[in-house]
């Protein structure tokens, strides 16, 4: 699965007094940027508006109504300043769009030796009175990594890719679609959740009882052309060295349920009783099949974690790879900073570059290691990481999220499952926070930095309290945004 093409609006700023042809040249350098990105504009043009700018009300009013017929495709607004530009026609244009999407206010830089009038932009003091207003009208925006940067910059290609990535993860949370395969585990008081606050934010939860696939998988034939592609689509995923046949069929027949069961509610992401349920009705783990998905990105998490593929779902927006939810899980001997990650074994295969299809010995020790094939192994390599979590504070009627970001490496691991080793700086007061503000046990990891996307996208557009663990001028920081 790809992740499709985006559409940004784009405002051009223009103040009459300054250069026209400083507003023609940043038209042309903008088309030409969201060209190599494969980005749609949606911009009136140089016949609708004076150089296809924006300055007066009526110049609003035109490039308004143009967002407004494109609404259900715009992803985000770009709002480029190639000078001064106009306070109002900006913060108009967006008021009477009705748009409630990301906004990103760029700035062009002046050069030294033409602040003569032939050249001058001052766009270092118009992007103040934009944002001023933007503030003032209650509109949430993004802004560069600095004030002003050359739209052809280096800098600010990379301040658009991260905006485009905040894009996507607001689109693609807001109005996502979750299952919830099963009853939680009922020793596991720490994945409860809200459906209610997140139906204020957007988020639907449809669920079903496990016994309706029992019901179902038992009336389908083990022959049936559905259940052998499934079967092919596993055996082709992963080896499986070991694995008995009929257990790999029972595998494949539980997917074609749950496959109908997603395709039926539009669902974009699972979360899933994985014990014991599944080992005593179809004498399998579904952790492959979880996996699969996963890599797919269609996320599904353990344990009818709810929040946790919520968090998987809004961290591979931000990331554009796999998410694998993960337990904090084990000290690494007496290392403050570092902890194993792990889970019996759903991780995408994308962090298992040995991946094969195995079994869960903790899970065996109570319901048969034979009940347990479908489970994965192997070991997640070094490389970036970020960390987070989603959860409701139920009895504060808020969403909160922490995120953060360190490294995965290659010590020394003897173990089973899926299974990593991450160095998180100040991992300790990371922790602390963890178990004051009654986060749950499981994390989510993408192997990205991304941590500065998720906390635009889900603190500043969403509204959710993001707690930000990082580390600055070697003492680490803890921030809300």
């Amino acid at each position: 699965m790809a992740f499709s093409a985006q559409t940004l609006g784009v405002i051009i700023g223009n103040r009459d007094f300054f250069p026209d042809q400083l507003v023609s040249e940043a038209r042309s350098e903008v088309l030409a940027l969201l060209q190599a990105r494969g980005v749609t504009p949606v911009m009136v043009t140089p016949e609708q508006t004076k150089l296809g700018g924006i300055e007066t009300h009526a110049e609003a009013r035109i490039c308004a109504d143009l967002f407004r017929r494109h609404r259900d495709v715009i992803d985000g607004v770009l709002v480029v300043l190639p000078n001064f530009g106009d306070e109002k026609g900006v913060a108009d244009t967006l008021k009477l769009s009705g748009l409630n999407v990301p906004v990103l206010v760029q700035g062009s830089p002046d050069d030294l030796g033409q602040l003569g009038v032939a050249r001058r932009r001052d766009a270092f003091c118009g992007k103040i009175s934009v944002c001023n207003n933007l503030v003032q009208a209650g509109i949430r925006f993004s802004l560069t990594s600095r004030h002003v940067s050359a739209i052809t910059s280096a800098g600010f290609a990379a301040d658009l890719a991260d905006f485009l990535r905040v894009c996507r993860v607001v689109k693609g949370v807001r109005g996502v679609r979750l299952g919830a395969v099963g009853a939680r585990p009922g020793a596991f008081n720490t994945v409860r959740y809200s459906e209610k606050i997140l139906e204020r934010h957007g988020i639907s939860v449809t669920t079903v009882d496990l016994s309706e696939f029992v019901t179902q998988a038992a009336a389908i034939s083990r022959d049936d052309p559905a259940v052998r592609a499934k079967l092919a689509d596993i055996t082709g995923y992963a080896p499986a060295p070991g694995v008995p046949q009929a257990k790999l069929v029972e595998m494949a027949t539980l997917g074609v349920v749950l496959s109908r069961w997603m395709e039926a509610n539009a669902i974009d992401a699972t979360a899933i009783q994985c014990w014991t349920s599944v080992q005593k009705s179809f004498g399998c783990n579904v952790c492959t099949l979880m996996s699969m998905m996963s890599e797919r990105f269609m996320p599904s998490a353990c344990e009818v974690d709810v929040t946790g593929v919520l968090t998987m779902h809004a961290m591979q927006l931000a990331a554009e790879s796999p998410a694998a939810l993960v337990d904090w899980n084990n000290n690494y001997g007496d290392d403050d900073d570092k902890c194993t990650l792990f889970h019996c074994g759903n991780w995408a295969k994308s962090f298992l570059p040995d991946i094969r299809i195995a079994t869960a010995p903790i899970l065996g020790s109570t319901l048969g290691v034979e009940n347990t094939y479908g489970a994965l192994e192997g070991r997640t390599p070094a490389g970036p990481l970020t960390f987070g979590r989603v959860t409701t504070a139920d009895a504060e009627g808020r969403i909160r999220a922490y995120v953060g970001e360190g490294r995965l490496t290659d010590d020394r691991l003897d173990t089973f499952g899926t299974r990593a080793v991450a160095h998180v700086p100040q991992l300790q007061r990371l922790l602390h926070h963890i178990c004051r503000h009654g986060f749950e046990h499981h994390a989510v990891m993408t192997v990205s930095r991304t941590a500065k996307i998720l906390q635009e996208a889900l603190g500043n557009y969403l509204g959710w309290d993001v707690h930000v663990h990082e580390r600055i001028h070697g003492h680490d920081s803890e921030t809300e945004a």
